[in-house]
């Protein structure tokens, strides 16, 4: 077992440093197109070192080019996910860009930091987002503000959806669970509490064979649409999506 995390580590040290040399070189000068192609390639590559397995569900639909995307949040790979298959421009907590190398890649891959409790970040952000969307990104964000336990989903905070009105896109729910070859809820996933970014690493590298289910949902039309609504539907789609009961079908 310690071996076989040993080498985890190194693959992904390894991974890591061919991300940090591709990003500087090469980003600066590739179109959008061009960066989401590596930054799905990257993102798949750094799963299959950690033993993860995206599966697309039969009962989601297409997911969409142009919308603000959200969905639960779970662990640090769910990005890595997401971007897997869908690669989007993510809203982040400013606490992730100390992350160790995994933060100076996000921000090169784009990803835009929100300081929490300031209200001129929060306006600047908010813009940014808006001109974005407005110029056909697809933005996303975890709009719980953290990361909650598999189970469970945290009330979803309404204020970034008003830049999806703002910009007249609509707003595309994704939900995601992680699972072991059981079916069961795979909980060395599970980012929560105190634990630490290392901790959860060595927990998901040294545990079994991970399956990431990401569903992609029905979007929510935001035309006379009020944040809070948005908040409220797109919340009670994605825990429709999660019914406990249904995850070893």
């Amino acid at each position: 077992m310690k071996l076989l995390l040993t080498y985890r580590l190194a693959r992904i040290a390894i991974h890591l440093g061919c991300g940090m040399a591709k990003s500087a070189v090469l980003f600066p000068w590739l179109d959008l197109e061009g960066r989401n192609r590596r930054i799905r390639r990257w993102s798949t590559q750094l799963l299959d070192i950690c033993g993860v397995h995206v599966a697309l569900p039969a009962d989601g639909v297409p997911a969409l080019d142009h919308a603000m995307v959200v969905a639960n949040h779970v662990s640090w790979l769910d990005i890595f996910v997401i971007n897997a298959v869908h690669p989007c421009r993510f809203v982040a907590k400013a606490e992730i860009r100390a992350w160790p190398i995994l933060g100076w890649l996000a921000g090169r891959a784009g990803t835009i930091f929100i300081s929490r409790g300031s209200k001129r970040d929060l306006r600047l952000i908010f813009q940014g987002l808006v001109d974005k969307l407005t110029a056909g990104e697809r933005i996303a964000f975890f709009p719980e503000g953290t990361t909650a336990a598999q189970g469970q989903i945290l009330p979803f905070h309404a204020n970034l959806f008003e830049a999806a009105i703002d910009a007249r896109v609509p707003v595309q729910p994704f939900a995601l669970v992680y699972v072991d070859d059981k079916g069961d809820l795979h909980h060395a996933v599970d980012f929560i509490g105190e634990m630490s970014f290392a901790q959860s690493m060595v927990a998901i590298l040294s545990g079994p064979p991970i399956t990431a289910r990401l569903t992609c949902l029905a979007s929510v039309a935001t035309a006379d649409a009020h944040r809070r609504e948005l908040a409220a539907a797109t919340q009670a789609a994605v825990a429709a999506a999660l019914p406990l009961e249904q995850l070893n079908s």
